[in-house]
């Protein structure tokens, strides 16, 4: 990553160069009373810039084994080392008096953010592609309470991408026999909380992953964390807080005790005019970019069978009111009165009703759906003001009449063109899968987060995975 983020920033400072002078030599012209770099080469500029910006991305902790391979904070770092060194570049010359062009730095700095973005962009698709090969993975030994370990075995099976590889767990005490929780998982288990040590030793991990412990975990915790002072493992702890993200969660110790404080989720406020401001122009902006597909596809829908081109289906939106969601027309024109005789065939558990081939489907219909364009009207649903660019799946009202207290939380924000749900697999996930990514956006969405999510919707149209 070193070598890739200098090759980046070079091109970057080169690039800037180019920009700003053209193809010819560029050299520090003189200024505020001082000679001292008059006639340097914006090369040598690149050369040190590449070297300084590299410098900070180190000090920001960016080349941490830590923030490789997932959440934003590889890209944070980015952001915040690019804005921190041109700030110290404008600080070193002013105080030295260096003369260096403007336009220089306006070209690159923007454009050296946005390649060593894409450039960990690429790195993370790599490491991901490697690990689901089964390359690059940390050993890992999980500690807890059968229950707690058999979900996160659950979960690390589930995702492979994040890197581990299970070797085997300890349980406490009570729980030697796994029982149905780990019976049927094929887990080796390596012995108790006192065998941690041992276990680790044996089998080569690491990484210690601790869940749910029993009676005075803290006491515990300490118990196994001790015994493998030493050792060079990573202990990594698994809080009983789930479905919380980092920013709304503060450490604050209070008599020795770090105690984590919650933040309240925010469904009101500024936050959520900007949301709405960033809504309209990206609903305005794609509508206008789409112009031109609207009337390919409305005509391709005319021609196929000669109904109606938008279906206006009735959803349920933000508080439980409902509205009526536009969508490119991909079923037959009688898909409703044939909707109970293909109840049998239902693939998706709870609520949901999902084909795999369907036969209501039209011939343009499936294009559209493999295509993920059946859902650009929705803009005009988000123009209206009954949803948003990113959300969670709107819901048919029978769906929502199944819905318990806890899924209910989903109808606390505006509905959404694409979600997590969307970049995470869409009609191949399970009922519980699609609430647990649901809540966990209304519980911890931020502009930030749908940027990200925005960006990665582009990946999961053209995988086309899970679209039919």
């Amino acid at each position: 990553m070193v070598v890739l983020d200098c090759a980046l920033v070079g091109v970057a400072g080169i690039a800037g160069a180019v920009l700003r002078f053209g193809f010819g030599q560029s050299e520090i012209g003189g200024g505020w009373q001082n000679s001292t770099f008059v006639g340097v080469p914006y090369t040598a500029v690149a050369i040190g810039l590449m070297v300084g910006w590299v410098g900070v991305l180190a000090l920001c902790g960016a080349y941490s084994l830590r923030t490789f391979g997932s959440g934003p904070d590889e890209y944070k770092l980015i952001l915040r080392s690019g804005v921190l060194t041109a700030g110290l570049l404008v600080f070193v010359c002013y105080l030295t008096r260096i003369d260096l062009s403007r336009g220089f730095l306006l070209a690159t700095f923007p454009l050296g953010v946005a390649l060593l973005l894409l450039g960990r962009f690429a790195a993370r698709k790599l490491l991901h592609a490697l690990r689901v090969r089964g390359r690059l993975l940390h050993r890992v030994l999980l500690v807890g309470m059968p229950a707690g370990v058999a979900e996160l075995l659950e979960v690390i099976r589930r995702e492979p991408r994040i890197g581990y590889a299970v070797a085997g767990a300890c349980l406490p005490r009570l729980s030697s026999d796994p029982g149905d929780e780990l019976g049927n998982a094929g887990l080796p288990i390596l012995g108790h909380l006192d065998d941690v040590r041992s276990a680790v030793e044996k089998t080569g991990v690491d990484t210690v992953v601790i869940s749910a412990l029993p009676g005075r975990s803290s006491r515990l915790l300490r118990r196994v964390s001790w015994s493998l002072e030493g050792s060079g493992v990573d202990v990594v702890v698994v809080p009983s807080l789930t479905d919380v993200a980092g920013s709304r969660i503060r450490v604050r110790p209070v008599a020795g005790l770090p105690l984590l404080h919650v933040e309240e989720p925010e469904f009101t406020g500024v936050r959520r005019i900007v949301k709405r401001i960033f809504d309209l122009f990206g609903a305005v902006a794609l509508a206008l970019l789409a112009a031109p597909l609207f009337v390919v596809i409305a005509i391709a829908i005319k021609l196929d069978d000669g109904g109606p081109v938008f279906l206006r289906q009735i959803r349920v939106g933000v508080h439980g009111k409902e509205f009526p969601c536009f969508k490119f027309r991909s079923m037959c024109v009688d898909a409703e009165a044939r909707l109970e005789a293909l109840r049998k065939a239902n693939q998706q558990d709870g609520p949901l009703f999902k084909i795999r081939k369907d036969p209501r489907v039209t011939r343009v219909g499936r294009v559209i759906r493999r295509l993920s364009v059946d859902e650009l009207p929705q803009l005009f649903n988000v123009l209206r003001g009954e949803m948003s660019l990113v959300g969670p799946r709107p819901p048919l009202p029978s769906e929502v009449a199944e819905y318990g207290d806890d899924v209910r939380r989903r109808l606390l924000v505006h509905p959404g063109i694409t979600g997590l749900w969307q970049v995470s697999g869409r009609a191949n996930l399970s009922w519980d899968d699609s609430v647990r990514l649901d809540l966990y956006y209304v519980e911890n969405w931020s502009l930030s987060t749908d940027l990200v999510i925005l960006a990665r919707t582009v990946g999961a149209v053209l995988s086309r995975n899970g679209a039919y």
